[in-house]
């Protein structure tokens, strides 16, 4: 499970640096194409790039990861029964 988490949270980043390098490229176009056309386009709006909302999850993923394990180990111990464990981790993984 922590590794399914962990490339969810991986593909979230790629897919929000992807974006925002697309971004990037097509306005350094539009711009060389206005350039080459004499063409003076307005003040670029302000954009918002996706990985400063997905950095502050982290912190609360590493958490959820931990306790993932700990409820793993529970379990492997003998301390948690099957039912038990997938309550804990439905409710844990919902928060």
């Amino acid at each position: 499970m922590p590794g399914l988490l962990r490339g969810v949270a991986r593909t979230a980043v790629v897919a929000g640096t992807a974006t925002a390098v697309s971004n990037r490229v097509s306005r350094r176009q539009q711009g060389r194409w206005a350039a080459q056309q004499g063409y003076q386009e307005p003040a670029p709006q302000p954009t918002y790039a996706a990985e400063p909302a997905a950095a502050p999850p982290a912190p609360d993923m590493s958490s959820k990861i931990e306790q993932l394990k700990q409820l793993g180990e529970l379990k492997s111990q003998g301390v948690l029964t099957e039912a038990e464990f997938e309550d804990q981790k439905r409710k844990l993984l919902a928060a």
